[in-house]
């Protein structure tokens, strides 16, 4: 009985446009990308140009931050297409963007201090 409760469960939210965003993500998503983000709410690219480290954290704007050699947030970036789309969908055309045209994506971006606060509380999106 539980097996069908979780299937008709995932079932159901894969039927939205938010489920359907989230699988189309994961399926663009690199193995490694897969996991890290299941495991922690977000993901890193490699910027197309610069070669710099970008995370892309669970959300549909202010969500994307330069990472420092330390492995932390250094500058935090918001960017994101228009129109009003589901979550899934936004980050995937911020991977897109950082890994194929991050000149562009950078110089539409608003840049800001990432707070430590903001980027702690990233949640894996199921």
């Amino acid at each position: 009985m539980r097996a069908a409760k979780a299937l008709f469960i995932r079932h159901g939210a894969e039927n939205t446009p938010e489920g359907r965003a989230l699988l189309l993500l994961r399926h663009c998503l690199s193995p490694l990308q897969r996991r890290q983000f299941t495991q922690t709410g977000y993901f890193d690219v490699v910027g197309g140009d610069t070669g710099n480290r970008y995370r892309i954290y669970a959300g549909a704007a202010a969500n994307v931050c330069e990472i420092g050699e330390n492995g932390r947030p250094k500058i935090g970036l918001c960017f994101l297409p228009v129109g009003d789309l589901p979550i899934g969908d936004v980050m995937l055309a911020q991977k897109i963007a950082l890994e194929t045209c991050e000149a562009s994506a950078l110089a539409v971006a608003r840049k800001f201090t990432p707070s430590g606060f903001l980027f702690s509380r990233s949640r894996p999106l199921r």
